[in-house]
């Protein structure tokens, strides 16, 4: 069953006959690769002979195992990122989708490259061919790397090729945009009384904002808030942004916050199974928005003169403050914050030199208060 040609180019194809359960009449196919490899050995193009015939014979033979062409790189990234939905949050997802449509599908599509023919030259081609900033480009690398990972791990091709190093993506680190202690104060005193509690968390406890629209009031017990649910392209998701669990324990500065929150509640006989409640809101249960929050806090850090956003106001800012204003260490801060990663902590000892000259100082302190010491003696 089966037999072997060659094509003008060199390359080998097999020849199948084969009748599709269903249909009177079955028809001979050809079949130009194997494992995602075009057929260019006759030793190859026997090996996929064999394999189809050992189908045959187990009783699992399925011509779309062989004919479909599954190793094209556009179709396979749109099936990759459904395949993978139901494991990564809604905004990951959308931005997975968007850089596949907006800049990898129109550079596979316009070029003949299988999954196995990705290397590195053509990868270079294609980060000149991508109209962003160089964080985005590496974001669409980023999740190209990902769907060659899944499809060497599913067997469609054999090795990893090798991406472009970090540097050629000229990514510019900007500083971070952050508030003093006292004008974070200041913003956050501005927002109405009633709405202030959810922000008061953010600035004390160092969490998403996403984590605290989705907290309960179950979260609260015995002084620990345990998030475990976030906000993901305006959807409550059960699951933070690391898919981590954490409990933090209860700021003592933030404990009046909680009774303002619950006499907001009572007086709005809110029913809410959410911690912090917006009582004008529209959402099921009343929960806060990213909308909202950010207009809250832009109305707020309008009125006393200050421009910033929400997230580099409430956690950078906060963040910066235990490390250039309180003058705690870089490990100190991801433990607060509990950060997986050292260097993305690192960023906010870089927004200011008070804590390096502090550092640095502190030996030439101790230097002067011994000479005075001597002379006194």
């Amino acid at each position: 069953m089966g037999s072997i040609s060659q094509l003008p180019s060199g390359k080998y194809y097999v020849n199948w006959y084969w009748r599709i359960p269903g249909q009177k009449k079955g028809k001979t196919y050809k079949v130009y690769a194997y494992k995602g490899f075009p057929l260019f050995t006759k030793e190859m193009a026997q090996k996929l002979l064999h394999a189809m015939q050992g189908d045959v014979e187990k009783g699992c033979f399925r011509l779309e195992t062989y004919t479909k062409n599954e190793t094209d790189v556009v179709p396979y990234l749109t099936e990759w990122v459904e395949a993978i939905k139901g494991t990564i949050a809604p905004a990951t997802y959308s931005a997975y989708r968007s850089a596949i449509i907006n800049h990898l599908a129109p550079f596979y599509a316009s070029r003949s490259i299988s999954l196995n023919e990705i290397q590195y030259d053509n990868l270079v081609q294609l980060l000149n061919a991508i109209h962003r900033e160089g964080a985005g480009k590496l974001f669409t690398f980023r999740v190209l790397h990902r769907c060659l990972k899944y499809a060497k791990k599913s067997g469609r091709i054999q090795v990893m090729p090798e991406f472009p190093e970090k540097s050629m993506f000229q990514i510019v680190d900007r500083p971070i945009h952050w508030l003093s202690s006292e004008d974070q104060r200041r913003v956050i005193e501005a927002i109405p009384l009633d709405n202030q509690p959810i922000f008061w968390w953010l600035k004390y406890h160092l969490r998403r904002p996403g984590e605290a629209m989705a907290l309960r009031k179950e979260d609260y017990e015995s002084g620990i808030f345990t998030v475990r649910r976030g906000v993901s392209a305006k959807r409550e998701v059960d699951r933070t942004k690391t898919g981590q669990i954490i409990t933090v324990p209860v700021v003592s500065e933030f404990l009046p916050y909680i009774q303002i929150e619950r006499d907001k509640q009572a007086k709005g006989n809110s029913i809410s199974k959410c911690f912090f409640v917006f009582l004008d809101g529209r959402t099921p249960d009343k929960r806060y928005t990213d909308q909202t929050l950010n207009k809250l806090w832009r109305t707020a850090a309008r009125s006393v003169g200050i421009s910033i956003d929400l997230y580099s106001g409430l956690k950078h800012s906060t963040a910066s403050q235990m490390i250039n204003e309180w003058g705690y260490s870089i490990d100190q801060v991801q433990m607060a914050g509990q950060w997986a990663s050292r260097d993305v902590v690192r960023r906010y000892a870089e927004t200011e030199s008070t804590a390096v000259k502090a550092l640095l100082e502190g030996p030439r302190v101790v230097r002067l208060k011994r000479k005075e010491s001597i002379r006194e003696d």
